[in-house]
């Protein structure tokens, strides 16, 4: 017999919908949602403290989030993703999934979720998803997918692969477990493998083609980022293109750079290439021809200074006024490297210019006019030294660039503790936050700079999902769906029994956690079996997959949390997008698992 929820059940129940209207209504940011959730939560229990508590334990029950291993976590993973980022160490495979993506978009997209998916069935999809987010990020930059139309597939892609083998998430370890202390035999790793692969032939089309669609366009684009630069690349004399024709490596050259004069017959060393393009598609070109924007020697320097210095390099836009020297003059006889040591890697100027003859000298070098825009690469102090001497106007959006010596190390960091997350050793909270520190220690992030990986938003929201989840678990909430769910269920055939399950304890992972989804959901299971008389491993197996699929809001599981600030995601996008997805799979794996065990 159903008897009334307790008065805080009540309360987490109707404090869980308002959470939830108020993401999806978008009126106030997420931040001030999941402080005022915390602060309802906090202030409740202390004037309604639940049975057996004291006032003092709601102040602990709601801001035990902001220590809560979990964030911590994702917090390590940010600092170590940043890590990566800007050090360089992930621009090898960014430079492979490019080319993939400049063959054809959707292929692009498609071998992307597939390595996702297969890496995700044995390896913990957090790590997985934090080593492809930079490298998404990237390939954004470099003109291809935005990166809101890339990580929520990507992410959905990591989770499906996820769901697949016992040890690919540590929920499918805790509902095994708990399922086997119950009395269920203990499953193999891929046992209910099959299955998943038969939902994923239906999920992975939807993913691939229909999600992107679903999703805006996030990305802005910056004004600096669109200029074009002029500058003259220099063929290094160890490059290994010396003797080959320049329409051999066209191809791998970024379809933004062109070419200004004529150029036949072989490369030459110490040849300078007229070339224009942005910033980024300048250095992929330095690294496709072997060259240099600037003399080697200042560059050279400029990177032993940042070295002994502890610094990083800058690469600032200065545009050029009219009381400066540098007017009428061009880079070769301007003197900037010797006075300043800093390299001037190329300049702006409005097209209608270019192709007056006057403004080039006989060396056929640009001369420097007014409003002309330099980019201009060297450490702080000298920058502004160059700026202020030669009356330059300095330009926001100083970009730093990859600290590459160390990217080898980096990468080293990463993978050790992805790998010793993923075999088991030690838990992904401490592999993450050693990681972390030794990001900090050997010098791959700066401590002044680990703001820049985190996320202020993500934070708070993961803060605000703790606090709620355990609200609804120790205020009864979870206990009493359970029992409302399995009054009814007596009423459905056994695949309905299954999809009801599964879609129970998916609702309550996307607005709880997994954990208690799993810690609720299992026993249900085992309960309902015995009650209308069907196996229990089917059941088990449903509460586990709806533990898993948690696409549906941004406080269902921590990688949901970690695209959000990088793809500029808001609450709509995970129910437009999630939902489809969620109701696919309910569908599809009830239908399985029924057909699988004779129900």
């Amino acid at each position: 017999m159903l008897t009334i929820p307790s008065f805080h059940a009540i309360a987490a129940m109707a404090l869980t919908i308002a959470m939830f209207i108020g993401f999806a209504r978008g009126r106030m940011s997420i931040e001030i949602i999941s402080l005022l959730t915390i602060a309802v939560i906090a202030v409740g229990l202390y004037f309604f403290p639940l049975e057996g508590t004291r006032e003092t334990d709601g102040l602990v029950l709601a801001f035990e989030g902001f220590g809560h291993p979990a964030l911590i976590t994702i917090c390590a993973l940010m600092v170590m993703g940043r890590g990566l980022v800007v050090t360089g160490a992930l621009e090898p495979a960014a430079h492979f999934l490019e080319r993939v993506f400049r063959m054809n978009l959707q292929l692009g997209l498609l071998v992307s979720l597939l390595i996702a998916f297969v890496f995700s069935m044995f390896v913990n999809n957090t790590p997985v998803l934090v080593l492809m987010i930079p490298i998404f990020a990237a390939l954004a930059h470099r003109g291809a997918m935005p990166s809101s139309k890339t990580l929520m597939p990507l992410n959905a892609a990591s989770l499906l692969g996820g769901l697949a083998t016992t040890i690919g998430t540590s929920t499918n370890i805790l509902v095994v477990s708990i399922a086997v202390d119950l009395g269920m035999r203990q499953m193999g790793v891929f046992d209910f493998t099959p299955i998943v692969l038969m939902a994923s032939l239906v999920a992975l089309p939807y993913i691939w083609l229909v999600m992107p669609r679903l999703l805006d366009d996030n990305r802005v684009d910056a004004e600096h980022e669109n200029r074009r630069f002029h500058t003259r690349l220099r063929i290094g004399g160890e490059s290994g293109l010396i003797g080959q024709e320049l329409a051999t490596v066209m191809s791998e050259l970024p379809d933004d750079i062109r070419f200004h004069d004529q150029y036949t017959g072989p490369i030459q060393a110490q040849q300078r290439l007229h070339i224009s393009g942005t910033h980024e598609a300048l250095e992929d070109a330095v690294r496709v021809l072997k060259g240099e924007l600037a003399p080697s020697w200042v560059l050279d320097r400029i990177r032993r200074e940042s070295s002994s210095q502890r610094q990083d390099i800058l690469a600032v836009e200065m545009t050029v006024t009219a009381d400066s020297r540098l007017l009428n003059r061009t880079l070769p006889t301007s003197g900037i490297a010797d006075l300043y040591g800093v390299a001037v890697l190329g300049i702006h100027r409005p097209d209608r210019l270019l192709g007056e003859k006057e403004q080039y000298s006989e060396g056929g070098d640009l001369r420097i006019t007014e409003g002309d825009v330099l980019l201009v690469m060297g450490l702080p102090e000298d920058l502004e030294t160059f700026s202020r001497s030669d009356s330059l106007l300095m330009l926001e959006g100083a970009r730093e660039l990859p600290r590459k010596s160390k990217a080898l190390l980096s990468a080293a960091i990463m993978g050790v503790a992805v790998f010793l997350a993923s075999i088991g050793v030690v838990p992904i909270a401490i592999s993450a936050l050693a990681g972390a520190i030794l990001m900090f220690v050997t010098g791959c992030v700066k401590f002044d700079r680990v703001g820049r990986a985190l996320s202020g938003q993500v934070i708070v929201l993961v803060a605000a999902s703790i606090a709620l989840g355990r609200i609804i678990l120790e205020s009864g909430a979870a206990g009493w769906l359970g029992s409302v769910m399995s009054a009814g269920l007596q009423f459905l055939p056994p695949a309905g029994v299954v999809a009801a399950i599964m879609l129970f304890v998916t609702i309550l992972t996307n607005f709880a956690s997994n954990a208690t989804a799993a810690t609720v959901g299992t026993p249900i299971a085992f309960a309902i079996a015995a009650q209308l008389g069907l196996p229990a491993e089917p059941l088990v197996l449903a509460v586990l997959f709806g533990c898993n699929l948690c696409y549906a809001t941004p406080i269902a599981y921590q990688t949901n949390m970690l695209i959000m600030a990088e793809g500029s995601y808001v609450f709509k996008d995970y129910i437009r997008t999630g939902v489809p997805l969620v109701l696919i799979m309910v569908a599809t794996l009830s239908f399985v698992l029924s057909i699988t065990y004779g129900m």
